[in-house]
């Protein structure tokens, strides 16, 4: 009999919630919240239920404190019902499978070649650097922020998406990580947006950057749109590449599995590392309140959600990339979400991590010299990973 989800392992599998091959599931033990009259989802199908329905709202990171006024400056994420629905669609053309394969596939290859580059020459390189690096050139092509030094851009955005490492830090601390990240936002608009927004305004492309200029958008909207797809789209990217090189760098044998294995076979692996370990652990969404009244809260733990052996099998807190084909599914389970506001951008994510692990793990004597540190986004109820550090022969 297969042990039900929390109650341990199942027979003849040695991992437990406990003691799984996670890396985050400690630390999100410990730092995730729910609120306390939303109602916590577990199963798989009732997630899903939840995810799909249409009747159900966005919720989380503030939605519900916007007002009628804020929403000319909604960005993708807060929008709902035909709203949404127009935004999304304006959007689609970015994240085509021929999109990727024509147009950003160039530009990852490029930025893994400069960037796998430095590693060569300097001998080591902090990955969560690099790879931010790599996730911030791919989506300011599609936004439309070509106008700028990426690295330069990179360590902006660096800034103002940090959220993890201020936990326990005093008063004093916790005003100071505000002000420069206000200070950097200032910047960003500045150095990134504007000369941005010129060059299109003067010859427009096909970004979304042009699609809001044509749209008339106010300022603050556009520069809500370009944090969003930094939030989104750069920084999510971001932690799943590090925390697949973590597992691929500690683990030789998967490591000699995904660098002999196809495309199909490196997707399976990276998706299930991603099933293990969830960037994003809680998906909210809410009831439109009556008049007068409150709404409900549905907080999807995404977590234990891929831990429901209905859905995923026996043993899920094991790493098993055969999962998914034993299973008869595409492997992403919930982990880009479902419905509405699932993830656009998670074929450009996958692709991303693909080329780059795959030319990382073939450099000589590739190595893991530091792990990373992991920190928790209270506002993304997010881990985040930092100051890992890979280390090669010399060139």
């Amino acid at each position: 009999m297969v042990a039900s989800v929390g109650s341990g392992a199942a027979p003849g599998c040695p991992f437990s919630p406990e003691k799984g091959e996670s890396k985050s599931a400690a630390l999100r033990q410990e730092r995730l919240r729910f609120e306390e009259d939303a109602e916590r989802i577990g199963s798989y199908e009732r997630a899903r239920e939840i995810l799909l329905s249409r009747e159900l709202l966005q919720g989380g990171g503030g939605a519900e404190k916007l007002g009628p006024g804020d929403l000319e400056a909604l960005t993708v994420f807060y929008l709902d019902g035909a709203a949404h629905r127009e935004k999304r669609a304006s959007i689609a053309r970015f994240f085509t499978p021929k999109a990727i394969t024509e147009r950003y596939h160039a530009i990852i290859e490029r930025e893994t070649q400069r960037l796998l580059a430095e590693l060569r020459r300097e001998g080591r390189i902090r990955l969560d650097v690099a790879s931010f690096e790599l996730t911030v050139a791919v989506a300011a092509n599609i936004v439309g922020l070509t106008n700028s030094d990426i690295p330069k851009m990179a360590r902006r955005l660096a800034i103002i998406m940090s959220a993890a490492f201020v936990h326990g830090h005093g008063l004093f601390a916790r005003l100071t990580v505000g002000l420069r990240k206000s200070l950097n936002i200032a910047t960003f608009y500045r150095s990134d947006v504007l000369p941005a927004l010129r060059a299109r305004r003067r010859a427009p492309q096909d970004d979304v950057l042009s699609h809001l200029l044509a749209q008339k958008a106010s300022r603050r909207a556009i520069l809500m749109e370009c944090l969003t797809y930094a939030a989104g789209g750069m920084v999510t990217t971001r932690e799943f590449i590090v925390m697949a090189a973590w597992h691929l760098l500690e683990r030789p044998e998967l490591r000699r599995d995904f660098l002999e294995a196809d495309e199909e076979r490196q997707f399976a692996i990276l998706l299930e590392i991603l099933r293990l370990e969830p960037i994003v652990s809680m998906l909210v969404r809410r009831t439109d309140p009556a008049p007068g009244g409150r709404s409900v809260h549905f907080a999807v733990d995404l977590r234990a959600v891929h831990a429901d052996e209905a859905a995923v099998g026996a043993c899920p807190h094991l790493l098993d990339p055969d999962r998914a084909k034993r299973m008869k599914t595409s492997g992403a389970f919930l982990s880009f979400g479902a419905g509405a506001h699932h993830c656009p951008g998670r074929q450009v994510a996958l692709h991303e991590a693909r080329i780059f692990l795959d030319a990382l793990l073939r450099i000589p004597g590739i190595r893991l010299e530091r792990a990373p540190e992991i920190g928790w986004s209270e506002m993304l109820m997010s881990y985040e990973l930092r100051d890992a550090v890979v280390a090669c022969d010399p060139a």
